[in-house]
């Protein structure tokens, strides 16, 4: 089967369970979870993911993942965008309280987050036909004290308590920063528990899945389940391990902070820098879990990696399949060709604006004023004209020139006399400056 692909493999593992178990992403799951799996019928599972920013980012991605496994072990799978939970966001794993967001720019947020969902489930009609749903749309039509003597009556307020996520807000705590919580964050897991109820009402769900500190509202769904059924619904809970890196650190951040999947917000260059970029000791956790290779794919992969590990092949293969899948092939092609440009390949003449400006994001950006362009050599362009930071002195400009170890644009700057204007404009306005191998400046004709 192509890796890439959304159609499940004939020689796929047998059950969920033991696919996420090889792969490190299992966590934890209610007593029977496994024996519900396993029958032989397709189980409808679901996932929420709340609207607080117009993308998901791949720490969603991770999540998102489970729900992909779900639905290739013969299984449907429901992705739920929180409409009404995101105007109160969830508390897990927050020592503060959230901003919370208007509805206009929550309804942009959900639009977004649905079409980065079907790129990767198979959205078709049948047993295992993945669905979006949004908890507006049963919210709205709830009122507060309609809610708190129907559902509300069935969870006490010591159970509620109980819940980690609360626990650690409880109070505030100088330590560690947290503020305490008020009323609305602490109802959200009774929020999250009725969708759970609704879904297992109307699609017949009664799996629900998440990252591990989802626990608390997850296992709140399925004891709301079983009191509002008096005892008769089953409803189980699933939970994937939290993606850290080696050092127990969050991973999902780069330096320039986190990595969207929307390319507007994080281009489809600094994504496959990102994963390409990763550390040795991270890679094999991460193509098990970003990728859909199989195990003997993998496996060989890491065999080839340890024979030579300066040739990067995990963090090649895992850049190369996660950019396709959350962008596209041409995407990939053009962050490829991009990312050759600064070991001396690839076409600059070919880099989009964007795009230049990510490969050389690390590089000092200088400026020259355009109508002295015409009056200036290849030294004074190098040396006076940008303010001595490329070359101190012109002297030094021209004997690193005559010595071959000045380009711009990547043509060899032939004499010190060259004309600045000899060399044509990236984009009409750039020029690339590079002093021996390493040392590269970005030049912007003002």
């Amino acid at each position: 089967m192509d890796p890439l692909s959304k159609t499940p493999s004939p020689q796929a593992p047998k059950t969920l369970i033991t696919e996420l178990r090889w792969r490190g992403m299992f966590h934890d799951m209610m007593p029977g979870t496994e024996e519900h799996l396993s029958t032989g019928q397709p189980v409808t599972g679901y996932i929420g993911f709340d609207p607080t920013a117009p993308s998901l980012h791949i720490g969603n991605l991770a999540t998102i993942m489970l729900l992909v496994h779900l639905q290739r072990a013969g299984h449907r799978p429901v992705a739920l965008v929180g409409g009404a939970t995101g105007m109160i966001g969830d508390p897990s794993g927050k020592s503060a309280e959230r901003n919370l967001l208007d509805e206009t720019t929550l309804r942009a947020n959900q639009a977004g987050i649905q079409a980065q969902l079907e790129k990767f489930l198979d959205f078709s009609e049948g047993p295992t036909g993945a669905r979006v749903v949004n908890n507006y749309y049963w919210f709205k039509e709830i009122g507060f004290l309609q809610f708190l003597r129907d559902v509300g009556k069935h969870l006490t307020v010591n159970y509620m308590m109980a819940k980690d996520s609360v626990k650690r807000r409880i109070g505030g705590n100088e330590d560690t920063g947290a503020e305490g919580i008020s009323y609305t964050e602490f109802s959200y897991q009774l929020l999250q528990g009725y969708d759970f109820f609704h879904l297992y009402e109307t699609l017949g769900t009664t799996l629900q899945m998440g990252a591990s500190d989802q626990w608390g509202n997850i296992t709140t769904g399925t004891e709301l389940i079983r009191r509002l059924t008096n005892g008769e619904g089953k409803a189980y809970a699933l939970t994937g391990q939290l993606i850290t890196k080696a050092d127990g650190t969050k991973y999902g951040k780069s330096e320039t902070g986190t990595v969207w999947l929307d390319p507007t917000m994080t281009s489809p260059y600094q994504f496959y820098q990102f994963f390409l970029n990763s550390a040795d000791a991270d890679a094999p956790r991460l193509i098990r879990v970003f990728t859909l290779l199989s195990q003997e794919e993998i496996e060989t992969l890491e065999a080839e990696h340890a024979q030579a590990p300066h040739l990067r092949t995990l963090q090649k293969a895992l850049a190369k399949d996660v950019t396709i899948r959350v962008h596209s092939e041409a995407a990939y092609e053009a962050a490829l060709a991009a990312s050759q440009v600064l070991f001396g390949g690839g076409d600059l003449h070919s880099l989009d604006e964007p795009t230049l400006l990510d490969v050389f994001a690390g590089v000092p950006h200088l400026e020259v004023e355009r109508a002295l362009l015409p009056t200036l050599t290849a030294t004074d362009l190098l040396s006076v004209a940008t303010g001595g930071q490329v070359f101190p002195s012109k002297g030094e400009a021209r004997k690193m020139m005559q010595q071959g170890g000045v380009s711009l644009n990547r043509q060899k700057v032939a004499t010190p006399e060259q004309p600045a204007t000899d060399v044509p404009l990236l984009l009409d306005k750039y020029l690339v400056a590079q002093k021996g191998k390493k040392n590269y400046y970005l030049l912007k004709i003002v």
